[in-house]
């Protein structure tokens, strides 16, 4: 019997990448509704509660609204939105975060997928605490780029137009009062006691990012080096199909540089580890499409299905 999925939201960039990785799955039977109704609570309804899976691929408020007309008891739903990540109520759906993670969400029906610059900065955060190389109280720094693709419709509908601003050519740095919407996630979720400091830049490409922490080894618990902490990582992630540790100094392939376009269209993410014995930066580079959203939304679908974790997804 196939899956019944609906995408509450199917007309945003993270809905249509969704739609777009279900093509040629046989497992999957997708529920459409009424364009003309998509925004009706009453029709919003009867789709959530006829399906198996529900996506939310909407602003925060609707995507509150659409949990709160859940009826059927058997309907699993994965929210794309930043409405539930740091409710302790729903599971946070990054299968790597610690060897327990993806059984909770395979027994899950509330899972809150990472947003795009949480799901670079925890990939990075968390082993360092976990591995105890940098203490909780660290005072983590990140900064990170991403393409214009993960700005929302109207600013995608401004880089793309006939009239775009001059400042738009160049990367525009952003939410310069610390107040970024991600920021309790990486915080609790990296395990974090002390918030950290974030400069999120935005360019004039359209998918793909990296975002990089930049750390100073004297203030880490005896690291000599970015091999020992390349070696870490490596170790954290040993298995896992979706997080690539690069060896090291494998930013030599590109002439020394890290470009935040490389990965677009992919959905798995790659470390690297950089520096010296002083100074290091670990950057983890993606699409923010892809793990960052939409195929990290499919990760969690196809572990809860039971089905192979990269089904319909580009590793």
């Amino acid at each position: 019997m196939k899956t019944k999925v609906f995408i509450d939201g199917s007309e945003g960039t993270t809905g249509l990448r969704i739609y777009e990785r279900f093509a040629g799955r046989d497992d999957i039977e997708l529920m459409k509704i009424d364009p003309a109704l998509r925004k009706e609570p009453v029709e919003r309804a009867k789709m959530i509660n006829a399906s198996d899976i529900t996506f939310l691929c909407l602003p925060d408020a609707a995507s509150r609204e659409s949990v709160s007309l859940v009826e059927n008891d058997h309907v699993r739903i994965i929210d794309t939105s930043t409405a539930h990540r740091v409710d302790d109520a729903w599971v946070y759906g990054f299968p790597e975060l610690n060897a327990t993670q993806r059984d909770k969400i395979r027994n899950s029906k509330r899972i809150a997928v990472p947003g795009c610059y949480a799901t670079g900065f925890i990939s990075i955060a968390a082993p360092m605490i976990a591995s105890k190389l940098m203490n909780p109280d660290y005072p983590v720094s990140a900064f990170a780029v991403s393409g214009y693709s993960g700005a929302g419709k109207k600013a995608i509908a401004v880089y793309e137009g006939d009239e775009k601003p001059a400042d738009f050519n160049a990367p525009r740095e952003y939410a310069l009062t610390q107040q970024h919407k991600h920021i309790p996630e990486m915080q609790k979720m990296s395990g974090l006691t002390r918030t950290p400091l974030f400069s999120p830049i935005v360019d004039d490409y359209y998918a793909g990012m990296f975002v990089s922490l930049p750390f100073y080894t004297d203030l880490l618990n005896h690291v000599t080096g970015p091999e020992q902490v390349q070696e870490m990582f490596a170790s954290y992630y040993e298995g896992e199909r979706f997080i690539r540790v690069m060896p090291p100094e494998a930013e030599d392939a590109s002439n020394g540089f890290i470009s935040a376009n490389v990965y677009a269209g992919n959905d798995a993410l790659q470390i690297f580890v950089t520096g010296n014995a002083e100074r290091i930066v670990v950057t983890a580079r993606f699409d923010n499409l892809g793990k960052g959203a939409s195929g990290a939304a499919i990760q969690c679908m196809n572990i809860v299905l039971g089905c192979e974790e990269d089904r319909g997804l580009q590793i």
